[in-house]
């Protein structure tokens, strides 16, 4: 297949799902149709246990535009997700689950939708798919994806309303800029628009788990806000980090004053000031670290891939728009964009 041919790469990550994988590569072909082979799918099967990536091999034996990539062990769905877009030579790039809870018709429209634009001569850079009628658990499922997507909305002043689907299309050169970490796949609409994607929210269809079991829990609660204390942490970091760590060091500033004024007091009244002044010089060579750490930090940034205002030559704004749909070989090592510490000897990649 030429790889300028191909206009769509359809990126999904896979674990423990054998009895979908083969429902779900003809689902994903048949909704494809209309764009007459020029299309890839790309299946990354995230160290199952089972035979998710013998049954992905056999069908990619027979079909030159599935490619399978496999890891030796589980990384998550941030790390398999950014293998299969590093591995993907489409124009445009979609992701989606692969429990076939999101639908494969939707891709189409969502791809005319991102072509299309806002009607203003303004296109849109990704467009996020919107469960409306999601058909998973209220407790273990529903109230927490509400609960973090408006938190996500508070912290990055983005207001869509499903981070967490897995269904949406992005052009690839704004995808190919973006870092990943941990588990931040679900934060990307939202950071990238802060960096001047425009963004646009559809409806989609969701269907409720029909083989294998759901990977998703209450346990990833504690790993949402973990993420989204660290996106935190980088949106204050991402303009000018030495205004961040200076003001952090207030805190250690004002205790140095505070231990001073303790010293300068016993000094005065004749009683000992070994502790006071040892806490002096400890505040202080804290403070002096925070600053230092700040304009080295603004150094850094200034050559680091967080710069989101290379991300798209737009403006950043938010166009959500809430429509219906006619039924209502290896490039680069994720695990390098995921997980910088770790070696590639466990980590490997097939293509099929």
């Amino acid at each position: 297949m030429n790889p300028m041919a191909i206009e769509l790469s359809v990126v999904v990550p896979l674990y423990n799902e054998e009895d979908n994988v083969r429902l779900m590569f003809e689902r994903i072909d048949e909704a494809l149709q209309p764009f007459k082979g020029r299309y890839e799918i790309i299946f990354v099967d995230d160290g199952s246990r089972d035979r998710t990536f013998q049954v992905a091999s056999e069908i990619a034996a027979t079909t030159p535009y599935l490619r399978v990539i496999t890891f030796r062990r589980n990384y998550g769905q941030t790390p398999a997700m950014a293998a299969g877009i590093d591995n993907a030579v489409g124009e445009l790039i979609v992701t989606m689950d692969g429990d076939l809870q999101n639908d494969p018709s939707d891709i189409p429209f969502m791809v005319e939708k991102l072509r299309a634009g806002d009607g203003e001569g303004n296109r849109y850079d990704i467009v996020v798919g919107w469960r409306h009628n999601r058909q998973d658990k209220l407790v273990t499922r529903k109230i927490p994806s509400m609960i973090a997507n408006r938190l996500i909305g508070k912290v990055t002043g983005v207001p869509i309303k499903d981070n967490g689907c897995s269904l949406k299309v992005y052009r690839a050169e704004v995808m190919q800029k973006m870092p990943f970490y941990n588990e931040m796949h679900r934060f990307i609409p939202a950071l990238l628009s802060l960096g001047g994607a425009r963004v646009a929210e559809v409806k989609v269809k969701h269907h409720a788990r029909q083989f294998g079991e759901s990977k998703y829990g209450l346990s990833r609660i504690y790993k949402v806000l973990f993420d989204l204390l660290t996106m935190k942490t980088i949106l204050s970091l991402i303009t000018h980090p030495v205004r961040w760590f200076l003001r952090l060091a207030l805190i250690p500033l004002l205790l140095t004053l505070v231990s001073l004024a303790f010293v300068v007091s016993g000094f005065t009244a004749g009683e000992p000031i070994v502790v006071s002044a040892t806490h002096a010089v400890l505040f202080l060579n804290l403070t002096l670290f925070l600053v230092s750490l700040g304009f080295i930090s603004e150094l850094i940034y200034n050559k680091s891939p967080l710069d989101l205002g290379e991300v798209a030559p737009l403006t950043a704004r938010l166009d959500l728009y809430s429509g219906k749909t006619e039924v209502d070989e290896t490039a680069r090592s994720a695990e390098l964009r995921t997980e910088p510490n770790n070696s590639r000897a466990d980590h490997r990649s097939a293509s099929i």
